[in-house]
């Protein structure tokens, strides 16, 4: 049964103990209970990678439930080890909420990390974490990830006759999120709870904006393929494809009809600027045997890499690199 107490009024310690047994425990040598946790790291070497959610810039609690944002925590930060070309290990969260947060709350919260951890990467723990307060809700987030004896794949590794694939859907969460403030919102702009789950029963890609799932075991996979460069599209495909093209200094060539194919219907505008699809963009050398998906998602070529100024270019005409940045709104 879920706890209703307020944080305030069950304290620390107990919060803890609902919370704890929730979590998956991964192949931690210590886990949560002492000042640290103990994590292997077979190959001598180990990907870590960390990323904040606040409260208001980076969700509503009027459209996220806390399973939610426990599952998009997962999603959003295990990406970023999978781009490295690591297999996912074990995650640390640290939580700041008002006190007048429900115990329940924090558990269905533990409930959507153990529930994403166990859709998009088995195997890996939750081994520690904080728990502390603020006026508004802060999820942060450090994951690490194991190379297993390979090297990391770079941005900086996409040469000249490199094919560029993506892995994943372009857009969708971007198309969710304008949905949400154009039919989710009330007369003074706040969050509509309500309209919003309406919108998530009829549009899929709200989902994809409050809880999306990414391709975190195609990283391995595809180091293995040898992927030369590669990165989790976070902030929109023409500012992410524009990373790699200046980490290696060449060209990228986009088709605009491998582009929209990757967006499964959603507006161009999004596939290439709206950012927080949690695809993968990654570089290969030409030839390469790729898979139709991997992990039950889609694995499309949508360009190829030219020597060249460090640049981006959508079917012959430049491609300015404008996506997501938290600074310029």
């Amino acid at each position: 049964m879920a706890d209703e107490r307020t944080l305030g009024e069950a304290g620390e310690l107990e919060a803890l103990a609902r919370i704890l047994p929730l979590l998956p425990a991964g192949d931690a040598i210590v886990g949560p209970g002492d000042d640290a946790a103990v994590v292997p790291a077979p190959d001598g070497r180990f990907v870590v990678t960390t990323d904040t959610m606040l409260e208001g810039a980076d969700f509503r609690l009027g459209w996220s439930t806390w399973h939610d944002l426990g599952w998009k925590a997962v999603a959003t930060n295990l990406i970023d080890v999978a781009a490295m070309g690591a297999r996912a290990t074990s995650l640390v969260v640290a939580l700041a909420v008002p006190p007048s947060t429900r115990v329940a709350d924090l558990e269905a919260l533990a409930q959507g990390l153990a529930d994403g951890v166990a859709a998009m990467a088995p195997g890996c723990g939750v081994v520690g974490g904080d728990l502390g307060t603020a006026p508004h809700a802060v999820i942060a987030v450090t994951a690490f990830g194991d190379l297993e004896g390979r090297g990391a794949v770079l941005r900086s590794g996409a040469r000249p006759g490199d094919e560029v694939w993506v892995v994943g859907r372009l857009g969708h969460a971007g198309a969710g999120l304008a949905r949400l403030f154009a039919d989710a919102v009330d007369a003074d702009g706040a969050a509509d709870a309500a309209a919003a789950a309406r919108l998530r029963q009829a549009d899929p890609r709200i989902d994809a904006q409050l809880a999306p799932v990414s391709p975190v075991s195609a990283g391995p996979r595809l180091a293995q393929l040898g992927a030369t460069a590669m990165l989790d599209v976070s902030d929109g495909l023409a500012l992410d494809a524009a990373r790699i093209a200046r980490a290696s200094r060449v060209r990228i060539t986009l088709d605009v009809a491998a582009v929209a194919s990757a967006a499964e219907g959603a507006p161009l505008e999004a596939a290439l600027h709206a950012g927080e699809d949690h695809a993968l963009l990654l570089t290969v050398p030409r030839g390469t045997s790729m898979p139709a998906e991997l992990g039950g998602h889609a694995v499309r070529r949508i360009g190829a890499v030219e020597a060249g100024e460090p640049s981006v270019q959508l079917s012959g005409s430049p491609l300015p690199p404008r996506g997501w940045d938290p600074y310029r709104r």
